[in-house]
Formats: C-alpha cells, sequence, structure tokens
C-alpha cells in the first residue's frame, strides 16, 4: 500500500527529498523501501527494516513510533526525524 513519508533534519539532507512516496504494510515494510530508493538514508537512518538510533516516526500526527511490525494505512503520512528535531 502507498505510504507518505515526509523527512526533516539530518533524514532530508541525507535523502535529498523533503516527502516521496513508499510502499508497505508495516512501518518495517516502509523503512526498507525508503533504504532501497535512499541509500544515503540507509547508511544514516536504517538498519534493514529499523531505524537506526536517534531516529524516529510520526505516525499520521499522532503518536511516534519506532516498532517495525507497526501496520500502515493505506494513504497514511509518516514523518522521518531525529530524536533531537526542534530541540
Amino acid at each position: 500500500m502507498e505510504v507518505h513519508v515526509e523527512l526533516f533534519g539530518i533524514p532530508r539532507a541525507r535523502a535529498g527529498v523533503a516527502k516521496t512516496i513508499v510502499h508497505g504494510d508495516r512501518l518495517g515494510d516502509v523503512l526498507a523501501d525508503l533504504a532501497q530508493k535512499f541509500p544515503g538514508l540507509a547508511e544514516t537512518c536504517i538498519d534493514g527494516r529499523r531505524l537506526r538510533p536517534g531516529y524516529t516516526v510520526n505516525l499520521r500526527g499522532e503518536q511516534f513510533v519506532t516498532d517495525s511490525e507497526t501496520k500502515l494505512n493505506s494513504g497514511d503520512t509518516i514523518l522521518l526525524l531525529t530524536l533531537d528535531a526542534g530541540g
């Protein structure tokens, strides 16, 4: 399913884009798709199907998640950012 991703801070700098669309049913699927599309992002922020320490995802502007098994819905928006963003 299609998931909208917005990137902030280091993730944005490593990917070279502010927004993208990827596919997956779970957060780990989305992270793996992001890593494949943006190798620079994978080197810094993503380890396989998981986030590296210091990074988090905000799901639908409602909650922060890091569990790769978190289920997503088609059309969801996630924000990928560093834990110190805005701090």
